[in-house]
């Protein structure tokens, strides 16, 4: 097995007060707020967002030019089918042409087989999934969007992989035919007396094959929303016991909530991740001395108490349960095959490209420099990571768009290159001239059935 070299997760801002969902319905929804994804949110672009928290930390764990560049990706709510969705996430990292990339999709179980094979084969493990309930639902209101990455590679790593068990069963307790949109779920009491004796079983197999007698950290994570409620009963002995931070996060779930205890566990402490769909699957991780240092920039703690509130009926309308009028403007057109190969790099690593004469930086990649006018004098220029400044911006009410108003911004990049840039998350109140803005992966828009990926501003301060 490889070492654990870097994880990162990923929680979108948006979030619905489950108090306006049971007064809007009339229906008892719980306390607290839902995790959501934005309209221009996917399971592709979650995924990018947190594989490059993940490997924001590689520099220090790995020799250059040794991080791993195959991905494994797992979602039950992909953007595309019969389409890799994976080569999105992989281009959009930055990895390069060389590397293997493939979607593992399907079910919850397809988490821990994305985190399993990248341990096995090194490479980065993706786990994201937006999960739509129905209204009214125990899945609306109990479930969460969110996104966690892995990586594992030879090198000095923050956790060793010591153990790992599993155990299978043919289960019907949740289902989803590929035509419909929410899933449907068996009576939770009776996927909960199939789960138990697996779960216990499948513990006590994997804490033998890792030598140990009990784990320090337990994360217990499953479809089945009766597990959480009752899971501390079923793993004898432990320190501590934790269940998925965002609620029901399908693939994700796994992920964030071992993420959560990376954040916080303590250098040669266990954790025991046990992933209860179908089955149960563990694996048992073992800190090293070198976590503390390489811990994720933002920990999910902190992710889930920097929310914005979205309004519930602007949620449905962003997962088409509410249909609204659109804007009285044109509808974009499909994106085309060809051009959007001629700009892979470009369109999905954002990378310009800067004089070798001169320095100067090209938004998008250019042959001639328009400073110095040299010709093919020019190389690469990956601007994904560099944050800049906004120069101006534009409030526009009456542009296309699936949640106005849209926002466009000039931002200048620190070490030179410029370009206007819509604003996701967009909030007027919190932009000005001078504000500071980082890029992220979204979906402008998707039209014929294509999806539009590109970058756009985020505002840090």
């Amino acid at each position: 097995m490889r070492e654990l070299l870097s994880y990162g997760a990923y929680l979108p801002s948006g979030r619905v007060d489950r108090a306006e969902v049971g007064a809007t319905l009339g229906t008892p929804a719980g306390r607290g707020q839902r995790v959501v994804a934005s309209f221009d949110e996917d399971s592709t672009t979650m995924g990018v967002a947190a594989a490059r928290a993940a490997l924001s930390g590689l520099t220090l764990s790995v020799r250059p030019g040794a991080a791993p560049r195959d991905l494994y990706f797992a979602t039950t709510s992909p953007a595309y089918l019969d389409k890799t969705n994976a080569a999105a996430v992989h281009t959009a990292l930055g990895l390069g042409g060389a590397g293997f990339a493939a979607d593992l999709a399907g079910s919850a179980r397809s988490g821990i087989a994305a985190l399993l094979g990248a341990a096995s084969l090194g490479g980065i493990a993706v786990l994201a999934d937006v999960r739509t309930g129905q209204p009214g639902s125990a899945d609306e209101r109990g479930g969460g969007d969110a996104a966690a990455a892995f990586v594992f590679g030879d090198g000095d790593g923050i956790a060793h992989l010591i153990g790992r068990a599993s155990r299978t069963a043919e289960v019907l307790d949740r289902w989803r035919v590929p035509e419909q949109v929410f899933s449907l779920v068996w009576e939770e009491r009776f996927g909960y007396e199939q789960y138990a004796p697996l779960i216990k079983a499948t513990a006590t197999a994997a804490l033998a094959d890792a030598d140990i007698e009990k784990a320090d950290h337990v994360v217990l994570v499953s479809p089945n929303s009766a597990v959480p409620k009752r899971g501390k009963s079923l793993v004898a002995g432990t320190i501590s016991t934790s269940f998925s931070p965002v609620g029901h996060a399908g693939v994700a779930d796994a992920g964030v909530a071992l993420a959560a205890v990376l954040d916080s566990a303590e250098p040669g402490q266990t954790i025991l991740v046990l992933n209860a769909a179908d089955g149960c699957d563990a694996v048992v991780l073992r800190t090293t001395a070198l976590l503390p240092r390489r811990r994720q920039p933002v920990t999910v703690d902190a992710q889930l108490k920097a929310g914005v509130t979205v309004p519930y009926a602007r949620y449905l309308s962003w997962r088409g349960q509410l249909e609204r009028e659109p804007p009285r403007r044109p509808e974009p057109d499909r994106p085309a095959a060809p051009p959007s190969a001629r700009a892979g790099e470009w369109k999905f690593s954002f990378s310009g490209s800067r004089c070798t004469e001169c320095g100067f930086v090209h938004l998008p990649p250019a042959r001639v420099c328009h400073r110095c006018g040299a010709t093919d004098q020019l190389e690469e220029a990956r601007l994904a990571d560099t944050p800049g400044t906004v120069a101006t911006y534009t409030v526009d009410r009456l542009a296309y768009s699936p949640s106005p108003p849209l926002i466009d911004a000039v931002v200048n990049f620190d070490g030179g290159g410029r370009y206007a840039l819509e604003v996701a998350d967009a909030d007027p109140d919190r932009l000005a001239v001078g504000s500071r803005v980082e890029l992220t992966f979204r979906r402008l828009f998707t039209a014929g059935g294509v999806h539009n990926y590109f970058w756009k501003a985020r505002v840090i301060s």
